[in-house]
């Protein structure tokens, strides 16, 4: 089973930049999408239905702003579109696909780091969003959330964490959040479990030469239930190409075998 998350900073501008002949390639099961900036007017039939999948989507009501896809090969089941949260549904951040093993989350955690108010939204949202994270790791069901998490967790995740202390996406309580969510709830970083001490970063800012002198963070992530995060046999972050300021996640998961 293949999973890919992938921010793209506008679904349009990444189809200039060869997003659809790639995904093609790569014989995914299911593909997660964030950063849609696009209605569903915008959309072209490629967008909406790729060759060989079913697409779903969040659309944020605000144009050319956020959003959230899911491209599964398999025919879910049951789609759930938001949280059910009117404030944050409005932005398009939450997308769940179930099938009969298992569900998939495409989401966009808000950034904090255009000022304090956007921040407190992030804070509210991590706030609104933890209670619905436990009751999925209670309902028994496997589950990988896949997406822009807006936060790196430890040291390790980010090159330059000593001057981003007090940077949103790095800060104390985002950070003990996310432990929270791994040491407490129960919920697993799959990347970081196959590969402990390896330096792999998901996003790269557009200022200076981040991306060419790999001074980036790592804020994409897919969060698993434990079973189905024992089943993670490999993960890449994808760069030989660029199709936004993000590069896709790919992990390849064992089939799922009935007890």
């Amino acid at each position: 089973m293949h999973i890919i998350s992938a921010n793209l900073n506008g679904i349009r501008s990444a189809a200039t930049k060869g997003f659809f002949p790639w995904m093609a390639q790569q014989n995914a099961d299911v593909i997660c999408l964030q950063e849609l900036k696009a209605q569903a007017a915008d959309m072209t039939p490629e967008m909406l239905q790729p060759n060989g999948y079913h697409g779903y989507f969040h659309y944020a009501d605000k144009r050319g702003y956020s959003g959230v896809g899911i491209y599964c090969r398999e025919q879910p089941l049951n789609v759930v579109v938001g949280l059910g949260i009117p404030e944050f549904d409005a932005e398009g951040r939450y997308l769940r696909v179930d099938f009969a093993d298992y569900s998939v989350v495409s989401l966009y955690l808000p950034s904090g780091s255009s000022g304090e108010e956007r921040q407190a939204v992030k804070f509210k949202f991590m706030a609104a969003f933890m209670p619905h994270l436990r009751e999925l790791r209670a309902s028994g069901r496997e589950v990988v959330i896949c997406g822009d998490w807006n936060i790196a967790h430890q040291e390790i995740d980010l090159k330059n964490w000593r001057g981003n202390k007090n940077n949103s996406g790095f800060l104390p309580e985002e950070r003990a959040w996310l432990t929270e969510l791994f040491d407490e709830v129960g919920f697993v970083d799959v990347y970081r479990q196959l590969y402990p001490t390896q330096v792999s970063y998901t996003w790269w800012s557009n200022r200076g030469q981040a991306y060419a002198n790999d001074v980036g963070w790592r804020i994409d992530y897919q969060i698993a239930t434990p079973k189905l995060a024992q089943r993670a046999q490999s993960a890449q972050v994808y760069k030989t190409q660029r199709f936004s300021d993000h590069a896709p996640l790919m992990v390849i998961y064992s089939e799922c075998t009935e007890g």
